[in-house]
């Protein structure tokens, strides 16, 4: 059976377009929403996603009629997911991962696509 989700959607930063307050708005709104971004798809050295705190960082934004296009960092804890047995060598601290994506903000719903960069 498909698993119907809600898509992502980034009103405070479609509101905030235009305004000095875009960036912070974004990297808020987006640490807020954390569990909606691909960040399991983004990892490179562990392999899941820590349940810690993400840090946003703004990288870029531009607009065209009908999106913003904005382009950011992603800093998140990983973990090498081990057997749990007693006797398992595997690190349980977070490793620190990062990733960039970008995102698509539509101008009329703020419905947002988001994909990793690169």
């Amino acid at each position: 059976m498909a698993h119907l989700f809600e898509p992502l959607k980034l009103h405070a930063s479609l509101h905030s377009w235009g305004t000095p307050d875009f960036a912070a708005t974004l990297k808020r709104e987006l640490a807020d929403h954390a569990a909606a971004l691909p960040l399991q798809q983004a990892l490179t050295t562990t392999s899941a996603v820590a349940d810690d705190a993400i840090e946003v960082v703004f990288l870029d934004a531009t607009a065209d009629g009908n999106c913003i296009h904005a382009k950011v960092g992603i800093f998140c804890g990983g973990i090498l997911a081990g057997c749990s047995c007693a006797d398992d060598p595997t690190p349980i601290e977070p490793q620190t991962e990062y990733c960039e994506m970008l995102l698509v903000i539509d101008k009329a719903t703020a419905e947002t696509i988001i994909r990793l960069a690169g």
